[in-house]
């Protein structure tokens, strides 16, 4: 009986659940309708453009430099030759700031914007970057323009939906889809250790540089930049920077900057991998171990050492160098960042000041004239600002040195040729700008 009295009630709750998990809802959006991209697609296409770049370049002398045959046709001049660039761009403002690739637009006399519609505007070129790959444009007398809006990239997540548009070996404005493949890819994700990319499977081809990765709102995650390929096109696997970069380029080239500065850190570090870290007693591998430090360092005045393991910016994990110097650009120059730290085996935490690289003492740059035995040559006082400009060893610190230690506070150059002994993938070609 007890049984019996058991099972009705449990029987009630279960007749009852049935109509709700059976129960339909209306869809809310055309976009649930139809099943497709179509809607985000016709809202965010309109603000991904084509770019059209060339430059004239002057023809060198094949015997330029020669010690014997120099002089002697030291006249000859061959035809200047006009090089072309094909590529994409993103509009991010009503006034016509528009985003693309350095290796598209950087060193171009004549920049022409294509908008979907088929209307043309003639660019200039704002604030470029070799180093990030990154150039901020503007179009004369734009005004209202359609233009996307720019999500925090660290808020995207592995697995998410992607769209890439571009214009692939120059057909016309394409739209691919795939998903977010991985984060914080650096090093061996694109043959040098410079860089920090959001790497995705949506398909990348020649074309697409400079173009748009957006998430499923139609907000820009990412600017297309290269690819890791066998046949110089689409393998699944491409890379875009992050949002997060794209404003403060932004921000500097609305401040009227020329040219991008990052945040100086005074410092050499190497990634603390699982020998290091063993040694270290930490347990897992992970951070950025600081192997020398400069006396006017900023972590160096926030009371950082040499020795000590940097493991976060901002509450971002840090495991590269080129990792540490996207959190500190991403940071801003004039903010101030949250490091966290081991000294000592303890985890700390300080507040650190993004600056520039001082100029102290001056520099008193001079150039020798004809007169001199070395006319043309340039000297300079050595200090942070010329180390910096000119990727030189740090001088006037503290350090125990490091053969794999990488000094930050400036993008590493890009390597000649992708040499596979700078971590490209086995197996495949060096990884190519798109």
């Amino acid at each position: 009986m007890l049984r019996n009295i058991l099972i009705v009630p449990a029987l009630a709750l279960t007749l009852t659940a049935v109509p709700a998990l059976a129960e339909t809802q209306v869809p809310q959006s055309q976009a649930e309708i139809s099943l497709s991209f179509v809607p985000l697609v016709k809202q965010a296409t309109p603000a991904v453009v084509n770019i059209y770049a060339s430059r004239v370049v002057e023809a060198r002398s094949p015997f330029a430099g020669d010690p014997l045959f120099g002089n002697l046709f030291q006249d000859f001049r061959g035809r200047p030759r006009v090089q072309n660039s094909l590529g994409s761009g993103v509009i991010l403002s009503e006034d016509g700031i528009v985003v693309s690739n350095y290796h598209v637009v950087g060193q171009a006399t004549d920049i022409r914007v294509v908008l979907n519609n088929g209307a043309e505007y003639d660019a200039e070129v704002l604030l470029a970057d070799e180093e990030a790959d990154l150039a901020i444009l503007k179009l004369d007398g734009a005004k209202g323009m359609p233009f996307l809006p720019l999500r925090d990239s660290d808020t995207v997540e592995v697995g998410e939906l992607a769209l890439a548009i571009g214009n692939p070996f120059g057909v016309g404005q394409t739209v691919s889809s795939g998903i977010v493949s991985g984060l914080a890819r650096s090093g061996t994700a694109t043959g040098n250790a410079r860089g920090y990319f959001i790497q995705t499977d949506a398909p990348i081809n020649p074309g697409n540089s400079g173009g748009a990765l957006i998430d499923v709102k139609g907000q820009l995650i990412g600017v297309n930049t290269s690819i890791l390929t066998r046949s110089g096109g689409s393998n699944g696997i491409g890379f875009a920077i992050p949002s997060a970069l794209v404003k403060q380029f932004v921000e500097q080239a609305e401040a009227g900057k020329t040219s991008f500065e990052r945040p100086w850190a005074g410092m050499t570090g190497q990634s603390v991998d699982a020998e290091l870290s063993e040694s270290l007693g930490m347990g897992l591998p992970g951070g950025v171990l600081v192997s020398e430090l400069h006396e006017a360092s900023p972590f160096a005045q926030a009371g950082m050492d040499v020795g000590d393991v940097v493991l976060a910016v901002d509450g971002q994990r840090v495991n590269t160098p080129a990792e540490m110097l996207y959190r500190m650009s991403v940071t801003g120059l004039g903010h101030e960042a949250q490091i966290t730290y081991l000294h000592d085996g303890a985890q700390q935490q300080a507040k650190v000041a993004m600056i520039a690289a001082p100029d102290d003492p001056p520099q008193q740059r001079v150039t020798l004239d004809e007169r001199a035995v070395l006319p043309g040559l340039t000297l300079a006082r050595l200090n942070p600002a010329v180390q910096t400009e000119l990727g030189l060893p740090l001088a006037g610190g503290r350090g125990r040195g490091g053969g794999r230690s990488r000094p930050l506070g400036r993008a590493d150059r890009p390597a000649a040729g992708g040499s596979p002994a700078r971590g490209q993938w086995p197996g495949h070609r060096a990884s190519g700008r798109r």
